[in-house]
């Protein structure tokens, strides 16, 4: 549900933008490449290419040097990495190539391709449901058990389809409680205001053994000028919650603008969403999408209020426990395939998504999921392939962090491996293209359609890495990264090297 995701956060999501010279730019480069020894540089370190290269200062193509500067960004808060995907030739650009860097969002590579490596791209996610009774003219007797064991895409609809499939079994009326068992993940509790303060985003909703539609709820706004308000919908129904249905409309002549903050939202009251403000008619239909209060509870309201839509009853109550030993599922609701998984996190920097797939390398190897557990697999995964050197600090898997470090070198080694290794379709296709998708839909390159990568945006870091194609006809792998107080003005540089790269 794209709606749910912030294109690279912690606030809203950067695109870039650009222009170069790039004929002197590419003799300047071609000059720095002359190297006696280039033919042995495929069995070569990068870093000792680097050793005998140009002076880092002279390496920075002269518009990606120019903007940094326009941006107040000094070169010694920047990694920059251009090389062949194949990594037969000497790096194009290598500048503090060995330097560790937060790379806010541009993480999520890491974990999706750990993922798609070890568990394949046809991996799925189950969600057994158990009866714990006999169904007895349209009457479960009995409690009914569902066990979350990670999916990260139990949203609206799915979660509609495994309550009708359950209906379809003949149960209309539950003489029990319902029972959730969302033992499989064992974490901290975790406080969504943490992060910057603002609990109510989706993009700061926890992981759960029973995700259900993010945390977070749909709403659809729609002006009825006849009646002078909007009306509000709200997806999933949640049980027990009292939220507001109407807003008034603006004064005519308001426009559009922030129509979020003239809203007002009022998250005062837990058991109800309502605005203070008003919302301005010209917006016309919008989505929003909310995190509601007590997040450890959004599964039981929305699992309630979606049966009771449905046309079911409960005598009992929704809680949670744990499915009793030996009882059998009666059926399970799986998920979408990984590969389509990692399309959703890479091409909209879904959080959520990418700790739980992060969460699941662990998971696979202790049977319980935990943060120390999927680091220690994803530690343990690439010393085999690279060894220690330049060893990320994945943290949560998704970036949404201030400890999550990575080098442009270790970086620029997994996106080469990644385009040699046989998941690399659905590892690629899964990055916004840029000028046409995802969160480089508004890029103004010059060369859109010519490049996949993810984008990565903190409040002090953002980053870009994936793969451009070359005018020439070959491939390069690109990693920039910037952690500056200015970082966020980085992204007209960010375009320049996309072009520069191109260009080639």
């Amino acid at each position: 549900m794209p709606g749910l995701t912030r294109p690279d956060l912690s606030r809203p999501g950067v695109d870039l933008r650009p222009m170069l010279n790039h004929k002197s730019l590419l003799r300047h480069t071609l000059a720095a490449l002359s190297l006696p020894l280039l033919s042995l540089f495929a069995q070569m370190p990068l870093a000792h290419a680097q050793t005998n290269a140009q002076t880092p200062e002279t390496r920075i193509p002269a518009a990606v040097d120019a903007a940094l500067a326009r941006a107040k960004i000094p070169r010694d808060a920047v990694s920059l990495l251009v090389m062949d995907v194949d990594g037969k030739s000497a790096p194009r650009l290598a500048w503090r190539t060995h330097q560790s860097m937060n790379p806010a969002s541009v993480m999520k590579l890491v974990t999706t391709y750990a993922a798609l490596d070890q568990l394949g791209p046809a991996y799925v996610w189950r969600t057994p449901v158990f009866l714990g009774g006999a169904v007895d003219n349209g009457a479960l007797r009995g409690n009914l058990y569902i066990q979350g064991q990670g999916d990260p895409k139990l949203v609206l609809e799915r979660l509609w389809l495994m309550l009708r499939r359950l209906q379809g079994l003949g149960v209309k009326v539950i003489v029990g409680d319902i029972i959730l068992d969302r033992s499989a993940f064992q974490l901290d509790a975790h406080n969504a205001a943490t992060f910057d303060n603002e609990p109510w985003r989706p993009y700061n909703a926890s992981p759960d053994a029973l995700l259900v539609n993010y945390k977070a709820l749909a709403l659809s706004i729609a002006p009825d000028s006849g009646a002078g308000v909007a009306r509000i919908q709200y997806d999933p129904p949640m049980f027990g919650m009292n939220n507001q249905e109407t807003v008034p409309l603006a004064a005519p002549n308001s426009d559009c603008g922030d129509w979020r903050s003239k809203m007002q939202l009022d998250m005062n009251d837990p058991q109800r969403i309502a605005f203070l403000g008003a919302y301005p008619a010209q917006c016309g239909d919008k989505s929003w999408s909310i995190a509601p209060a007590q997040p450890e509870r959004f599964a039981a309201k929305a699992i309630e209020g979606m049966w009771r839509d449905l046309g079911g009853k409960l005598t009992g109550s929704v809680r949670d426990g744990r499915v009793p030993a030996g009882l059998q599922p009666a059926f399970q609701s799986e998920s979408p395939s990984l590969s389509e998984v990692v399309r959703d996190i890479n091409k909209y920097s879904n959080n959520i998504m990418a700790q739980h797939v992060f969460l699941t390398l662990g998971m696979q190897r202790t049977g319980v999921a935990s943060f120390e557990a999927s680091r220690q697999a994803l530690a343990q995964w690439w010393q085999a392939r690279w060894g220690a050197t330049d060893l990320p600090a994945v943290d949560n898997g998704a970036g949404l962090s201030r400890n999550a470090a990575i080098t442009a070198n270790g970086l620029g080694l997994m996106l080469q491996s990644a385009w040699a290794s046989p998941v690399m379709p659905e590892f690629m296709a899964s990055m916004p293209i840029v000028g046409v998708d995802g969160t480089l839909r508004r890029s103004n390159s010059k060369y859109a359609g010519a490049a996949h990568l993810k984008t990565g945006t903190l409040r002090d870091s953002t980053a870009l890495a994936g793969y451009v194609d070359g005018a020439n006809g070959r491939r390069y792998v690109l990693v920039a990264m910037a952690n500056h107080a200015n970082a966020g003005a980085a992204r007209a540089a960010w375009d320049a090297l996309i072009d520069w790269t191109a260009a080639q």
